[in-house]
């Protein structure tokens, strides 16, 4: 390869990456130990021009570029110490992505120069091959202009998240030009967007779509990354969903996709992964920050700087106690909310990022930069609120503005319905889990509540299998977790048995139930609403295929799923008892209504007593929530009154009769649905207050209470 070298302007030290002005380019990267900075500039034929950047400010090596402009493909090559023991691996033969750039073009194919080491990662010698010919480009965008709609702007209280893939939402959707499967295009097209609304989800949750690579391993074995969960580029949208190719139509196609979304009132959300980047360990490529700077990037251990400190699982972890880190990790927020209309973020690993020393801190410097932004500040905060190192569960533990996936919650309702343990946390999870968020200042709607995710196995599943079959993964079924706390109704795997096929349905529908109507933010799983299958795969980050896809032919069964989905959708849409701000105190709001806003009832129609809670055989349980005593307001300062209803769980063989409370509670109820009965019509059934109604085994009810 030729290569010319040359000098550009001084330019200037912000904004970092590449910044078009109409006349030409400036250039920064932020690199504290670099003795020296080249950028590299790249035609159509693949012709590299060297230029050195003569300007260091602040640690930040700058130049400016007359004469290009967007659709240019760049990269760096950085100079300084090769000392791993020391936490430095400079190496300038290899070609390093900006990590500011909105756009990279190309793929990396993992050829031996693309590690920066000979030898032993820790002990050996800068490996000195070119690594141009095999990695990626960052490519120069014009500046955006921002957002020109409206976005949604969905109240918590109201809010359905909906997870979901973007490759894999719509590859088998027969209604998506067969172009635009898998993209964000498909994503936006009408026939989808359709089905979002039908069903009733006010914002969409994407996995990964920050730019990234798959791991060396993965690829070894012929399969991808499929989750993404292995970030390159924070500023740049994956191109792998891209349908107008990788020189920054990628970034239009993107904007587009959320613009489609918000015009339907459906937000988006975006997983993201701050924790760790895609050059994994030591033995890792290195292909962006471990070149530019792998000590101002990384967190390394303190006695040995060849090592990484690893809180994530995947080899690495981003030193997010940099002030610099800090800087990239806000812009990144910040560009993804203002110039690409993003309406909020999962953190994957939040724990990670939230370490100070060692342990978790709650009021670390990066709980403070999200707290102060009054961009960020604004938008909905998720955390995933664990790590895998030490203390890094903090389920419950995280600070006021952000919401959690409330892991605890997923497991109590899944063991509710596999009929293992009794009811003692239960009120805790259907009623908002005031015992986890209530005393610091937030709301119910702190709590995320889910029963699937992408990792595990879908609700269809969850009932299918007692066992994970992980076999496609090409890892002898060692891969994903055993703790399933999942039951296959008696068979493992698919069946013909119609008494087992017929529970199966049933306890879906109880699942889902439960989500729905448990206060919190319930967040589906793409799919569950329609039986989607892995067939028993609970670890499927690595299959981009059917195993993953939606499949959106759907057979009698999947049809009268999606209907009871969203009905239930609906009904918590209409029902603002099922979506209060405020946490239950059991009592009454007024001395003269002796009805509390939240009762618990056993079967006999007595109420639950801390002996009932406490008993581990206890399968049935009775809440009633009153539509009098909601301790919320209107914006404009109204009383908010809505029906009471009585929700009905039994989950144990066997049909049971309970009965129901009568006066004060309600003189009469009508039967909302049945989940033993998916087609019985809602008020098609009227019991008197103080009669029994008979349960079927495992099954989930819910009566509207009425005055006459």
């Amino acid at each position: 390869m030729s290569v010319d070298v040359d000098g550009p302007w001084p330019g200037h030290p912000f904004p970092l990456g590449a910044t078009w002005d109409g006349d030409g380019v400036n250039f920064s990267l932020w690199s504290p130990h670099a003795i020296g900075v080249d950028l590299c500039l790249f035609d159509e034929a693949g012709h590299e021009r060297r230029l050195l950047l003569e300007e260091s400010t602040y640690h930040v090596w700058h130049g400016y570029v007359p004469d290009v402009g967007p659709g240019q493909r760049y990269g760096f090559r950085v100079h300084g110490p090769w000392n791993p023991l020391g936490g430095h691996r400079f190496n300038p033969a290899k070609l390093l992505m900006d990590p500011y750039a909105r756009a990279y073009s190309g793929q990396v194919d993992y050829d031996p120069s693309l590690y920066g080491h000979t030898g032993d990662a820790a002990r050996g010698w800068p490996d000195p091959r070119d690594s141009a010919p095999h990695t990626l480009r960052s490519v120069v965008l014009a500046r955006s202009t921002g957002l020109s709609h409206t976005r949604p702007r969905v109240p918590w209280e109201d809010t359905v998240i909906y997870e979901l893939h973007v490759r894999g939402f719509t590859m088998r959707h027969p209604e998506v030009p067969e172009h635009l499967r898998g993209t964000y295009s498909g994503l936006a097209h009408p026939a989808v967007i359709d089905h979002l609304v039908k069903l009733g989800v006010t914002s969409v949750e994407l996995l990964p779509v920050h730019h990234m690579v798959t791991e060396p391993t993965i690829a070894a074995r012929g399969l991808p990354n499929y989750w993404g969960y292995n970030t390159l580029g924070y500023f740049a949208p994956d191109s792998r969903f891209s349908s107008r190719g990788d020189a920054g139509g990628q970034v239009e196609e993107f904007r587009d996709m959320v613009a489609a979304l918000h015009a339907a009132g459906i937000e988006v959300i975006l997983d993201v992964v701050y924790n760790h980047t895609a050059e994994g360990g030591a033995d890792g490529p290195t292909l962006s920050f471990r070149g530019i700077d792998n000590r101002g990037y990384y967190r390394l251990a303190q006695d040995d700087g060849s090592r990484y400190v690893d809180y994530t699982g995947c080899g690495n972890t981003l030193d997010a106690r940099q002030p610099a880190m800090l800087q990239m990790l806000m812009d990144s927020l910040r560009y993804w909310a203002l110039d690409m209309g993003v309406d909020g973020f999962r953190f994957d690993l939040a724990s990670a990022l939230a370490r100070s020393m060692h342990d978790v801190d709650q009021l670390s410097a990066f709980m403070a930069v999200i707290h102060q932004d009054p961009v960020v500040n604004q938008l909905k905060l998720i955390a995933e609120p664990w790590d895998v190192g030490a203390g890094g569960y903090q389920v419950g533990n995280f600070p006021p503005l952000w919401t959690e996936w409330n892991g605890r919650y997923r497991d109590a309702v899944r063991d509710l319905w596999r009929g293992a343990g009794g009811l003692g946390e239960l009120g805790y999870r259907l009623s908002g889990s005031s015992d986890l968020y209530q005393d610091d200042g937030r709301r119910p709607f702190a709590s995320i509540n889910f029963i699937t995710a992408h990792d595990g196995f879908t609700m269809r599943d969850l009932f299918t299998y007692n066992h994970k079959h992980n076999e496609a993964n090409r890892e002898e079924n060692r891969d994903g977790t055993d703790d399933n706390r999942s039951w296959n109704c008696g068979v493992e795997g698919e069946t013909d048995d119609g008494a087992v096929l017929a529970l199966r349905n049933r306890q879906i529908r109880n699942a889902l139930a439960t989500l729905v109507l448990s206060a919190g933010v319930p967040m589906l799983t793409a799919g569950d609403e329609m039986r989607r299958t892995q067939h028993g795969n609970n670890n499927a980050y690595c299959q981009d295929s059917e195993i993953s896809w939606m499949d959106w032919k759907l057979d009698p069964e999947a049809e009268s799923l999606l209907a009871f989905t969203s009905r239930l959708i609906a009904l918590r849409g209409k029902a603002p008892v099922f979506r209060q701000r405020s946490f239950f105190v059991g009592a009454p709001n007024d001395v003269e209504n002796p009805v509390s806003d939240l009762a618990w009832f056993r079967p006999d129609g007595g109420l639950m007593g801390p002996d009932d809670w406490n008993r581990h055989d206890a399968r049935t349980l009775g809440m009633f929530l009153n539509g009098d005593q909601i301790r919320n307001r209107t914006l404009r300062g109204e009383r908010i009154v809505d029906d009471s209803y009585l929700l009905w769980i039994h989950a144990a063989d066997g049909d049971l009769e309970v009965r129901l409370p009568g006066p004060p509670w309600a003189e009469r109820y009508q039967v909302v649905f049945d989940t033993a009965r998916p087609d019985l019509p809602d008020g098609s059934e009227t019991l008197d207050g103080g009669t029994s109604r008979p349960l079927s085994a495992w099954s989930t009810v819910l009566l509207r209470a009425t005055s006459g």
